[in-house]
């Protein structure tokens, strides 16, 4: 079904059994598959080619040469009905490329709302992206990876499967991810461990200087206190159950999934960094 408000090129293909929603743009030489759904005020500027079950959130606006809905890289992808879930409001810049899920990950490939991705950005098979999360240029993310909300992954920089990234969490650039990162974590270039919290994204969210010295103090506490880990955690908890990005540093920690956290470089317990594939 076709809106009778879209505008579509006369040089674009759109597949029978596409739905094109309300004062949706597809500009010149765009191919949309039948499988696919663009909400209201979508735009596809040129060139752009969406496939699969693949649905495009309203005021998404998607630049040339970006590919998503495409068939997973995977070896154990055997043709399987998968989807991509793309948001509302997102900005996807030229060649970004974003594929549908696998039956060994959920079946879906999902992104939140308000997101920017960069020229040359991937989101692979089974990620889960949240809200206002930026990707900056190549950045690129492994199968099954989870990234949180307002979260920043700085140019070239790239995650290995089943990593989770906290909400808040900055990634620099031409970082390798192979552990996953704590909410409102930093991790600088050298990709030794964690280099501190990202302060200044908690300013900007509007976090206050009483909760941001909280969090300053847990964090101590977490990765320097006295006893073990596990009990640092158990006290993090007392102490702070009034803060509750200290509480949600304390679950992340102990709902890691598949990959060990990075840990300061400095801070004991901390093991080799290469994590078993």
């Amino acid at each position: 079904m076709i809106s009778s408000s879209a505008k579509i090129d006369s040089t674009a293909r759109v597949e029978d059994g596409a739905r094109i929603g309300d004062e949706v743009e597809i500009g010149p030489f765009c191919v949309v598959g039948a499988g696919v759904e663009l909400g209201p005020r979508v735009k596809l500027v040129s060139h752009v080619v969406i496939s699969g079950l693949t649905s495009i959130g309203e005021g998404t606006t998607i630049s040339p040469f970006a590919s998503l809905g495409s068939a997973p890289q995977s070896y154990h992808y055997k043709g399987e009905a998968s989807r991509l879930k793309v948001g509302a409001n997102n900005i996807i810049r030229e060649h970004v490329t974003m594929n549908t899920g696998t039956a060994g990950g959920g079946m879906e490939t999902v992104v939140g709302d308000s997101c920017m991705f960069m020229v040359g950005t991937h989101v692979a098979h089974d990620c889960i992206v949240g809200n206002n999360s930026i990707f900056a240029n190549n950045a690129t993310l492994a199968g099954h990876c989870i990234v949180g909300s307002n979260v920043f992954m700085g140019g070239l920089s790239g995650m290995h499967q089943f990593v989770k990234i906290g909400d808040g969490a900055m990634i620099g650039g031409m970082v390798p991810v192979r552990r996953s990162i704590i909410p409102f974590g930093a991790i600088e270039r050298d990709a030794r461990g964690l280099g501190g919290l990202n302060l200044i994204g908690l300013k900007r969210r509007g976090h206050s200087r009483t909760e941001i010295n909280a969090i300053r103090a847990a964090y101590h506490e977490i990765f320097y206190g006295a006893g073990t880990f596990e009990q640092r955690l158990d006290r993090v908890v007392v102490d702070y159950a009034e803060i509750a990005p200290v509480i949600m540093i304390v679950d992340f920690i102990r709902d890691a999934g598949k990959r060990r956290i990075f840990m300061p470089h400095d801070a004991s317990g901390m093991g080799d960094l290469d994590d078993a594939a």
